[in-house]
């Protein structure tokens, strides 16, 4: 007869059990052991475009290193253990750094150092230009870093400020990509726009205190920046791209210089504009430089490259438009204007590597780029409006529209109209005939005389054509923060990044195009949007016809009042008919104003209801949900319990009543 399991001795169960916890505990040590050794820079990015993952461009910067990169990461440890955001932040830009080195199979080291208050390290670092943060307790932080290479390349990041969190890769691999190339391309840069000095002009140029334009400052970063004077007859040599950023009107002697230089196989990048706002605005106090124009256009030269800008049309975008003040006079607080645009990559091409990687371009009354008949280039959009776009004249856009006359106008032509376009393929001369003398010329120079005349490209052109210039305005893109005496840009859109990747791509190098526009993407409730801009559509409809309804009641009181001799009353002169009208016209004002206010009153109404709506899904709908699934779920675990138990009762049941009869 065997041992019942109640009679076995309880110090083996004590054991079993003291054993499993053992095995836990070491089993548990080692693992963590394990991750912490193995899986240090392990991550899961769960993010759909993959924002927290090192891009194939920063892969390829570190994989083509030719000597090793020393980056020492200055960060104050001790000092920010009471500040969490600035802690969490200093460790993604150490998890960054060590992502960078693990794939950079020893190329690139790294270096943490804790410069501490009154040390040598803290002497080194503020020699070095890093820049410490004083907090209230008297200390400083440090958050920089020193880029080294072999020879005596050094790049420095002052402090990794937390406000560019989202261009930490970028900034990161620029720093290694500048250290690992010195000698910078050299960029033409032909611009009747103040990039270099800003909206102050030359007067605070010349006193210090000039603030270039945020893109200007990009350009410098990455290449050496050469401005040509708008007269010239000829592009050096060492300049590989020429930027045409809004010029004036050229002479026939410079449009020529630049027709050669892309016969020679140079590379353009043109912003030209119907109607520039940001060179009517970009001089002292807001006011026009001196010289200033407002459009620009080259049509001798685009006629030989195979594209056209007609000066007197300017793109209005409905799905694409901006929101601004509506106006004092206005219940709402914003409203659309079609003709700031913001777009977004629907609109990009998603093939080319300048506008791949970008998330969203801000632009203003921007012109339209057609491709001429008989070109020999290939003319590939790279940016185009959205569908609900339409073409404006320009002396309607001169005159200053309010936004709601241009929505209550708009009119989709239901096509995409392009904003920018790459130019591809065989160019022939725009000068047949060679080069146009001057009015005091009688012959050529010498030093021209001597360079050969060429008719054809002797490569393939690659152009790049963009119809708009206020896309540099500092105000369309980016917010300027001052911090401790330097000026840190908070991109709201890719302008900068456009204008750069447009360069380095003509320049030959797209390893840094990939990591630009890699900020959050623009995730905007289309839905809400939609619900917003039909309600705003019969908004302004029904607002016309109210306020003509009003202003015609109103001109009708006006005669009827015009009636009546200065002094006298109405009920004393008018007559039965008059008054009644009048009293008619009175009732009729008050109402069309109370409907004025109702119909302003529910714009949102709409939108207030999806609101709701999302509000009681997730704050409502969701709970409830989950607690019927837990009800189920413990209703079913108590029905599969109850059953197990009967079954086990009639087991017993059975058992006792076998045993018995075996009794």
């Amino acid at each position: 007869m065997s041992t019942p399991e109640k009679n076995r001795p309880a110090i083996s169960r004590a054991v079993f059990a003291i054993s499993v916890l053992v095995l836990s505990a070491i089993l548990f040590v080692a693992l963590n052991t394990f991750s912490n050794v193995s899986l240090q820079n392990a991550r899961l990015d769960l993010t759909e475009r993959s924002l927290f993952t090192l891009s194939d461009g920063t892969r390829n910067i570190v994989a083509n290193l030719r000597e090793p990169v020393t980056l020492r990461f200055y960060y104050s440890e001790d000092v920010v253990t009471e500040i969490p955001s600035l802690r969490a932040h200093a460790q993604r830009v150490r998890d960054m750094l060590g992502e960078i080195a693990s794939v950079s199979d020893g190329m690139v080291r790294i270096e943490e150092i804790n410069p501490e208050a009154f040390s040598v390290e803290e002497d080194k670092a503020s020699d070095a230009g890093l820049t410490g943060v004083p907090l209230r307790t008297g200390d400083k932080v440090f958050l920089g870093i020193i880029g080294t290479n072999s020879v005596d390349g050094r790049e420095v990041i002052s402090f990794v400020a937390p406000e560019r969190a989202t261009y930490l890769e970028y900034d990161l691999a620029r720093l290694i990509f500048s250290l690992a190339n010195p000698e910078k391309p050299k960029l033409g840069v032909v611009s009747n726009l103040p990039l270099d000095t800003g909206a102050g002009g030359l007067l605070l140029a010349m006193e210090g205190r000039s603030e270039p334009f945020m893109i200007y400052q990009e350009l410098q970063a990455s290449f050496i920046v050469e401005f040509l004077e708008q007269d010239f007859d000829r592009v050096p040599n060492e300049i590989k791209v020429l930027a045409l950023v809004h010029p004036k009107e050229l002479s026939p002697q410079t449009l020529y210089a630049i027709d050669q230089f892309v016969m020679r196989g140079g590379r353009v990048i043109a912003f030209l504009d119907p109607h520039s706002e940001v060179s009517l605005t970009a001089g002292p106090a807001g006011k026009p430089v001196q010289g200033y124009t407002e459009a620009s256009n080259l049509p001798v030269l685009m006629e030989s490259w195979g594209v056209e800008m007609v000066p007197t049309e300017v793109l209005a975008d409905r799905l694409r438009a901006q929101r601004v003040a509506a106006g004092a006079r206005q219940r709402r607080q914003l409203t659309d204007y079609v003709l700031w645009q913001r777009l977004v990559p629907e609109d990009f091409d998603q093939d080319d590597p300048i506008t791949a990687p970008l998330d969203a371009l801000h632009i203003g009354s921007a012109g339209i780029l057609r491709p001429t008949e008989g070109a020999s280039t290939t003319f590939t959009p790279i940016v185009q409006s959205s569908p609900e776009s339409m073409i404006l004249d320009l002396e309607r856009v001169k005159a200053a529209p309010s936004p709601d006359d241009l929505l209550r106008s708009f009119e989709s032509a239901d096509q995409r109209f392009t904003v920018a376009a790459r130019l591809s393929g065989p160019v022939t001369s725009a000068f047949p005939e060679g080069r146009p003398l001057a009015d005091d010329e009688e012959e050529a120079p010498i030093e021209l005389q001597s360079s050969a005349h060429l008719t054809e490209s002797i490569e393939d052109a690659n152009i790049v054509v963009f119809a708009d210039s206020d896309l540099f305005d500092d105000r369309f893109w980016v917010q300027v923060q001052a911090f401790l005496g330097d000026r840190i840009a908070v991109p709201t859109a890719d302008n900068a990044a456009f204008v750069v990747n447009a360069v380095e791509n003509l320049m030959g190098s797209n390893d840094l195009i990939s990591l630009r526009g890699r900020e959050p993407a623009d995730r905007p409730f289309t839905v809400v949007e939609d619900i917003r801009r039909d309600a705003e559509a019969k908004f302004l409809a029904e607002e016309q016809r109210l306020q003509q309804r009003i202003e015609e009641t109103e001109a009708r009181l006006a005669e009827l009042r015009a009636e009546l001799p200065d002094g006298s009353s109405a009920s004393a002169l008018l007559t039965d008919a008059q008054e009644s009208e009048m009293q008619s016209l009175q009732r009729e004002l008050a109402e069309g104003r109370r409907a004025l206010r109702d119909v302003q009153g529910d714009l949102r109404r709409d939108v207030d209801a999806l609101g709701a709506r999302l509000a009681f899904i997730n704050m409502a709908l969701v709970p409830i949900l989950v607690g019927l699934v837990w009800a189920g779920l413990g209703w079913t675990r108590r029905k599969r319990r109850r059953a197990r138990a009967e079954a086990a009762g009639r087991a017993i049941v059975t058992s006792n009543s076998s045993t018995g009869g075996a009794e």
